[in-house]
C-alpha cells in the first residue's frame, strides 16, 4: 500500500477548457462555459488543511460514494451531474455556488460538541438543552450552517445573519434548508439500511437558470460523519466513544500531533502506517454504505486513464 500511487493533482488541457480550478481536493475544469468536469484527486484535507500525503483509492470512494447518493436523492433533490465517466469524474451543470455551507446534525459530535463541552449553548443561532454527553441524539436534526472567512476558515453563522446580511436571497436559501432536511433524512434512512447512523452532514447548493440544484458531492466520508448502530445505546450507557467512520479519527490523531490548522502550527510527518490506515477506512466506508465490494481501480497511469474517459464523454454530449 504504502509504494502504492496515489492521484495528488491534475493539470490537463481539454478542447474548449475555459477555466481551472483546483480546490483542497478536487480539480475543477470548466469547458466552454457548458459543463463543469470534477475530478476527485487522492488529497486529504483536515482543518482546512490539504495534509502532504495522498491517499490511495481515496479520491475513487469519494466519488463513487456520491454518486450512489446524487442517484439515490434525484426524486427529492435536483443535482448537478449528467455524467461518471470514471471512477474518479463526475460532469454536470455548471451552478453559482452559494456563499454558505449547509451543516445538519442529527447528534452532538465533532465541532458541535467541542463548543458544546467549553459551556457553548448557542450555535449558529439554534439553542441547545443543557445536560447532553457527547453523541447524544439531538432533540431534532439543527442546521448550522458555515460560511467561508478570508483566510480560508469556515465559520459559524446563524440563519438569521445569511439573509440580514444578503449573503443568500431569503428565498434561496430556505429552499436550499427545505433540501438539506429532505436529503438529510433520505440519507438517515439509507445509513440505517446499512446498520449506520449518519450523525451530521454537510450539502453545498447552487443555482443555475434560477434553479436551486445539489452540488458537488454528499453523504462522503468527507462531509459525513457516521457511527455503527450496533452498540450505540451501549457506548453511549458507559461513556465510551462510539465507534465511527468518518474523519474524526484524522482530526483526532492531528490534535494528538499538536495541529489544528492554527497559525505557527506544522502539519505532523505522515507514516506509511497512518497512509494505509486512513485508505482502509475510506474503503471501509465504502462497503459499509453502499453493501458493495470496493473494487480496486488500477493505480498503473491514473492520469492517462481519466484524461481519455473524460474525453469520450465530452465528445458524447457534444
Amino acid at each position: 500500500m504504502c509504494c502504492m500511487q496515489a492521484l495528488s493533482s491534475t493539470n490537463f488541457k481539454f478542447q474548449g477548457q475555459t477555466a481551472f480550478y483546483k480546490g483542497k481536493v478536487r480539480d475543477v475544469y470548466s469547458i466552454d462555459n457548458k459543463w463543469l468536469v470534477m475530478v476527485v484527486t487522492d488529497r486529504v484535507s483536515a482543518f482546512d488543511v490539504v495534509l502532504p500525503r495522498a491517499i490511495p483509492f481515496k479520491g475513487a470512494v469519494l466519488n463513487q460514494i456520491a454518486a450512489h447518493f446524487m442517484r439515490a436523492t434525484a426524486d427529492l433533490v435536483p443535482n448537478w451531474i449528467v455524467d461518471i465517466p470514471d471512477v474518479q469524474v463526475s460532469i454536470g451543470i455548471p451552478c453559482k455556488p452559494l456563499k454558505v455551507e449547509m451543516v445538519i446534525r442529527g447528534y452532538l459530535s465533532g465541532h458541535a460538541w467541542r463548543e458544546y463541552k467549553q459551556g457553548k449553548r448557542i450555535l449558529c443561532g439554534v439553542k441547545l438543552p443543557d445536560g447532553l454527553s457527547e453523541s447524544d441524539a439531538l432533540p431534532e436534526p439543527i442546521i448550522t450552517p458555515t460560511t467561508k472567512a478570508a483566510h480560508g476558515h469556515d465559520q459559524d453563522i446563524s440563519r438569521e445573519e445569511i439573509i440580514k446580511q444578503g449573503i443568500v436571497d431569503a428565498t434561496v436559501y430556505e429552499q436550499a434548508e427545505l433540501y438539506t432536511r429532505k436529503l438529510f433524512q433520505r440519507g438517515s434512512e439509507m445509513a440505517a439500511q446499512r446498520g449506520l447512523i449518519l450523525v451530521d452532514t454537510k450539502y453545498e447548493f447552487g443555482v443555475h437558470q434560477d434553479k436551486v440544484y445539489l452540488i458537488d458531492e454528499i453523504h462522503t466520508p468527507d462531509s459525513s460523519r457516521y457511527f455503527y448502530a450496533d452498540g450505540y445505546a451501549e457506548r453511549q450507557k458507559l461513556g465510551q466513544p462510539q465507534k465511527q467512520l468518518s474523519k474524526e479519527f484524522l482530526r483526532q490523531w492531528l490534535i494528538e500531533n499538536n495541529f489544528q490548522g492554527l497559525a505557527g502550527q506544522t502539519v505532523p510527518e505522515m507514516s506509511d502506517e497512518i497512509v494505509q490506515m486512513v485508505s482502509e477506512r475510506y474503503i471501509e466506508l465504502y462497503e459499509n454504505i453502499t453493501g458493495v465490494k470496493f473494487m480496486k481501480p488500477s493505480l498503473e497511469q491514473i492520469e492517462d486513464r481519466i484524461f481519455n474517459n473524460i474525453n469520450k464523454a465530452l465528445h458524447k454530449l457534444d
